[in-house]
């Protein structure tokens, strides 16, 4: 009777410290990708409010997403380059920003639970000046190769391709520079009227740079950032 006893107590101890292992992990979920609502993509914005004749308010407004403690909200101003950041709890941002100027714009979305980061598109809008009714187009990005890339030519040529958006939908040509100089002010061709420009003659263990004009059809210009690549 004694050893059944124990045998009893035994096994109810065993089952009892199983237990104290199983109790689930809460999982920690990622924040989402946040959705930019306004400023559209490419839009010639509408601003909140006009505080002097350089410089209007912004709202921005994106979706809230699950799992989000925090917004971090990122402008870059598309022709000096410069870049602002801020931290919301939650959407809209009014932002500050000088008239007459492209932006871009992105949004992440972060929480104090992961280093994981949810990161929206990022969307490009401009900021009236004052009696503008014609718009520049928006500066060109780099789609192949990408900055920084390093590529192996085909038969010592190289193909070039970008991106490029207008609010007012007239984009007529490009001209595209390409050279080893940083500055990238060797002009290729001009007046391209695709979004690429195949065969460009390249030079191996070599580094390139290379920038877009984009014109449109009532003579507006606006000029990329010089982008690089090298040569295997």
């Amino acid at each position: 009777m004694r050893i059944n006893i124990f045998l009893l107590l035994l096994a109810m101890a065993l089952f009892g410290c199983g237990d104290k292992h199983n109790d689930a992990v809460p999982e920690i979920l990622p924040p989402g990708k946040p959705v930019l609502l306004f400023p559209a993509q490419n839009s010639a914005c509408t601003p909140s409010a006009i505080s002097s004749p350089s410089e209007s308010t912004i709202l921005l407004v994106w979706d809230t997403v699950a799992n989000a403690e925090s917004y971090v909200v990122t402008v870059k101003n598309l022709i000096s380059g410069e870049q602002s950041t801020q931290t919301t709890n939650s959407p809209p941002l009014i932002k500050a920003l000088p008239r007459g100027m492209p932006y871009s714009w992105f949004v992440e979305a972060k929480s104090t639970k992961t280093t994981e980061v949810g990161t929206s598109d990022t969307w490009k809008f401009y900021n009236p000046g004052p009696g503008t009714l014609y718009y520049a187009p928006f500066p060109a990005d780099a789609v192949a190769p990408a900055l920084g890339q390093a590529v192996t030519a085909v038969g010592s040529k190289i193909n070039l391709s970008w991106q490029s958006a207008d609010a007012d939908n007239d984009i007529l040509n490009y001209d595209v520079y390409l050279g080893t100089d940083a500055s990238a002010n060797t002009l290729v061709k001009a007046k391209v009227t695709d979004k690429f420009l195949n065969d460009n003659t390249v030079t191996a263990a070599t580094t390139y740079y290379w920038k877009i004009v984009t014109r449109d059809a009532r003579g507006n210009t606006s000029e990329s950032a010089v982008f690089s690549f090298k040569v295997n």
